[in-house]
C-alpha cells in the first residue's frame, strides 16, 4: 500500500475539563489535514485520572497522520492511544459492589492488561456515598471475535473483588 493513500485511524485523547479543551485537541487534526470521521465526546464520564474520554476517528495518509499526533503531544494533548488499528467489537457490562473498596482503578487496569479490550468509558454510580454499593458501567471494546474471552476475564476479576457483573443479554453484546 503506498504511503500516500488515505486511511482510517483512531486517536484516544484524554482531556481536562475546561472550556475550550477539545478545540484545542482538534486544531492540530485540522492544520495536519486530517479529515474527521467522528468524535466520541461524554463529558459525564471521567477516566480514572479524572479526565474527559475522548475518541476521534479521522482519515490521513500515514505521514500526516504521524505529524498529527506529534502535534497533539506537542500542544500538550494527552494521547492514549493512536493508530489505525480500530477495535471491531463493543460491549457493555455493569459491575456492582464494593467498587471503591475493591479499587476500581486497578480492576479497570488489569481488565485491560489480560485482555484484548480496552476501557472506552466509565460511569460510576455511588448513591449513598462512595462507603457502600456502586455500581459502575464499562464500555469495553475489543478486537472482532475476542468478546467472549474479554466477559470471561470480566467475571474473573469481578469473583476474585466479590463484584457482581450484569452482562450483555447477547453474546459479545451483538444487538
Amino acid at each position: 500500500m503506498s504511503d500516500d493513500v488515505v486511511r482510517s485511524y483512531t486517536v484516544r485523547l484524554e482531556l481536562v475539563d475546561e472550556p475550550g479543551e477539545l478545540l484545542n485537541a482538534l486544531a492540530p487534526i485540522a492544520d495536519g489535514g486530517g479529515n474527521l470521521l467522528s468524535i466520541f465526546h461524554e463529558r459525564g464520564n471521567l477516566t480514572p485520572r479524572g479526565h474527559i474520554p475522548v475518541e476521534v476517528d479521522l482519515e490521513a495518509t500515514p505521514e500526516r497522520f504521524e505529524r498529527i499526533v506529534a502535534s497533539l503531544r506537542d500542544a500538550g494533548v494527552n494521547v492514549i492511544q493512536a493508530g489505525a488499528e480500530r477495535y471491531g467489537e463493543e460491549l457493555t457490562v455493569l459491575l456492582v459492589g464494593d467498587l471503591v473498596e475493591t479499587d476500581l482503578s486497578d480492576t479497570l487496569s488489569r481488565m485491560e492488561k489480560c485482555t484484548n479490550a480496552s476501557v472506552a468509558d466509565v460511569t460510576l454510580t455511588a448513591a449513598n456515598g462512595t462507603g457502600d454499593r456502586s455500581s459502575a458501567r464499562l464500555r469495553l471494546a475489543t478486537e472482532t471475535g475476542e468478546a467472549d474471552s474479554v466477559l470471561l476475564t470480566v467475571r474473573e476479576l469481578a469473583a476474585e473483588k466479590g463484584l457482581t457483573v450484569i452482562e450483555p443479554l447477547t453474546p459479545g453484546g451483538a444487538q
